[in-house]
């Protein structure tokens, strides 16, 4: 990953251009919510740094070690290894993505990244440290079957966290350059419909890095205008209701208090079962 003063240092240049250039107009008081999510993410960080650090550094070794996974049965240099993992840590991370929307208790963990009432780079690291902790299981299965050694692992991290942070932004690119952008790479322009209230908008523009994962599946859209998106989560509209303590506890809550955390037809069809 990058060092944590290069981190903080793409977050706060981030954060400078879009006061300068927004894409969208913001709602909360952007302070606030910036260092609310910083709190967020430092829990976060802490449950990576226990959890997914020490089992995706010993799993890469023995992958290394003992030639396990798909990259390893093929004999390809190491520079096409690399690029073939990142591809492919790339295209399973955009299914992962889709899998915290469709499964509930996912997406109970999932929602306090979409329910900031803006989106700009800090809401790139605002994940709830149960999240990260359910997903070490999806990077041990990435890096085993994929057959991810330590330096490929490495490299996607160097490219993701970069990644994530410029297309959270609300940074207004002129409208070419981000034309050009999108045939490869996610933009601000894009996720920011995936962070819409709608849910015809945030069941889109899901991929984290490259845009050709939507292009094959076919949940590429560009026809929203950003004027029009709301962002958030149903039943969390109100500053009052993403504090930084109701965030921590929201995916704990018993049913009917985090209802609004389980996506409207996933509750719909919860209701009608019962």
């Amino acid at each position: 990953m990058l060092s944590v003063p290069a981190a903080f240092g793409a977050l706060g240049v981030l954060l400078i251009l879009e006061r300068r250039l927004p894409l969208r107009r913001t709602v909360e008081d952007t302070r606030d919510r910036t260092i609310r999510n910083i709190a967020i993410a430092g829990a976060a960080a802490a449950a990576l740094m226990l959890s997914e650090k020490p089992v995706a550094a010993r799993l890469t070794r023995v992958v290394e070690r003992h030639r396990i996974g798909l990259l390893k049965f093929l004999p390809l240099p190491r520079a096409v290894e690399t690029a073939a993992a990142v591809i492919l840590l790339d295209y399973t991370l955009y299914l992962w993505h889709v899998i915290t929307h469709r499964v509930p208790l996912l997406w109970r963990f999932h929602a306090v990244h979409h329910a900031d009432l803006d989106l700009d780079a800090s809401t790139a690291i605002r994940f709830h440290f149960g999240e990260l902790i359910i997903s070490v299981i999806w990077r041990a299965a990435q890096i085993v079957v994929i057959g991810v050694s330590p330096s490929s692992l490495r490299t996607w991290q160097r490219l993701l966290l970069p990644s994530i942070l410029f297309h959270h932004s609300n940074l207004r690119l002129p409208a070419w350059l981000d034309r050009e952008l999108s045939r490869f790479v996610m933009t601000p322009r894009l996720h920011g419909i995936h962070h819409s209230v709608a849910d015809d908008d945030v069941n889109s523009n899901w991929s984290s890095g490259l845009t050709v994962w939507d292009r094959l599946h076919g949940t590429f859209r560009t026809d929203v205008p950003q004027e029009s998106i709301v962002v958030g989560v149903p039943g969390f509209e109100s500053p009052k209701a993403v504090t930084l303590p109701a965030m921590l506890k929201a995916p704990f809550l018993a049913e009917p208090a985090a209802t609004a955390l389980i996506k409207p037809e996933t509750a719909a069809v919860t209701e009608s079962t019962r």
